[in-house]
């Protein structure tokens, strides 16, 4: 323990000692390039000013390099009748989907809202050109007023892992976890706008701090059972690259695949095929009873939802009350975030449950796969375990 403990200092120290350097030199756009639209971007005074266009789309202006884990700050004065925002860990669509409504090169990702003080929607984060609203901080008292019309607004971004967090003027708003995407460009966008005169953005000391990123590591080699050991009824077999689960005829014993290794604060994720019944991916689960954080795997309903197993637990917690984005009998992909007490589960890039301080739940354990007995026969396959980890 006093080993591990002595990594994270040194760990947190390294982090520190990284040194601030800046994205824009103050004199020219060298490191960025525009992508969509027709917004002017122009540098005045030390100031990158966006200028919009009359019928032009949303236009940014990206750096040319990718980062994953960092500490953003910049200035940003913005006129109130205008919307912005900084992307990060964005990307451009490769096609073209019409279906989605996706153009090809159209820029998508997290974006830092940079709106007006009456919104109160400054410090929030949006999944531009994708999912919408991720974290509106519009109903927080506090973060919702931190934005002031007609004057420079210090933003600063911490995106580690799988958290994105965002204060502005010193002010927390943003408090994201989302693991969908852990790296991109960074950029400046000048909203659509419809107005009688152009409408400007301006920004100023851009810097940021590179803390290298995070990337997912295999837990399940694909081939064996290596670092995995079942228990109870049901049978795990190895096909196609997938472990099998499956109740047997005649035996009522609920059966676990169960990892080797432990963990406490971790995010992972797995693939998973639900064909009936009920299953379940178990996080921080006890070694010996296999009591857990279990997240809900079923046919009909609740998938993503939290049930607490075990002698002492909760049973169920909360959750969807439907199946939400999960599909029954295709490949879908869940996300389980547990770091100290804050708890958030993903199913298809959809968040299922965020308490963001369950102090009644344990803290470490190992994980689990589970199939039901033959009470309620159950068929799933799971694949792509993975652990978010410091690369």
């Amino acid at each position: 323990m006093r080993f591990i403990l002595l990594l994270a200092a040194a760990a947190t120290l390294s982090a520190a000692d990284k040194p601030f350097v800046p994205l824009f030199d103050g004199k020219t756009l060298n490191g960025w390039e525009v992508c969509n639209g027709k917004a002017t971007y122009a540098v005045e005074k030390g100031v990158i000013v966006g200028t919009t266009a009359e019928g032009s789309p949303n236009s940014f202006l990206c750096t040319k390099r990718e980062y994953g884990d960092f500490v953003l700050e910049f200035e940003t004065k913005t006129d109130p009748l205008l919307n912005s925002g900084v992307q990060i860990r964005s990307h451009r669509y490769a096609e073209a989907n019409p279906q989605k409504k996706q153009e090809k090169g159209r820029v998508y990702g997290y974006q830092v809202e940079i709106a007006d003080e009456k919104s109160g929607a400054s410090g929030g984060i949006y999944d531009e050109a994708r999912r919408g609203w991720v974290h509106n901080i519009d109903k927080d008292p506090a973060a919702s007023k931190a934005f002031k019309d007609n004057q420079w607004n210090r933003y600063k971004v911490e995106a580690i892992g799988d958290t994105m967090k965002v204060w502005i003027n010193g002010v927390p708003c943003a408090n994201l976890v989302d693991s969908m995407d852990l790296s991109g460009f960074i950029a400046l966008q000048v909203h659509a706008y419809k107005g009688d005169k152009p409408a400007q953005v301006r920004w100023r000391n851009i810097r940021i701090q590179d803390l290298g990123r995070h990337i997912w590591k295999p837990l399940w080699d694909g081939k064996t059972m290596a670092g995995w050991t079942p228990r109870g009824g049901g049978r795990f077999s190895i096909e196609d690259g997938a472990i099998h689960a499956r109740s047997m005829e005649g035996d009522e014993r609920i059966g676990y695949l169960v990892s080797d290794q432990s963990w406490t604060d971790s995010t992972t994720r797995i693939r998973f095929k639900m064909i009936k019944g009920n299953s379940g991916y178990f996080v921080r689960s006890d070694k010996g009873n296999l009591a857990a954080y279990e997240v809900e795997i079923d046919e009909i309903k609740g998938t993503g939802g939290f049930w607490e197993t075990g002698p002492n637990g909760r049973k169920w917690v909360t959750g969807p009350e439907d199946n939400g984005s999960a599909v029954g009998g295709e490949w879908n992909e869940m996300t389980a975030s547990l770091h100290g007490h804050r708890i958030v589960f993903h199913v298809n890039g959809r968040k299922t449950l965020d308490l963001p301080d369950d102090t009644q739940g344990r803290l470490e354990g190992v994980i689990a796969l589970q199939t039901h007995g033959s009470k309620k026969p159950t068929e799933v396959w799971f694949k792509d375990i993975a652990v978010l980890v410091k690369e």
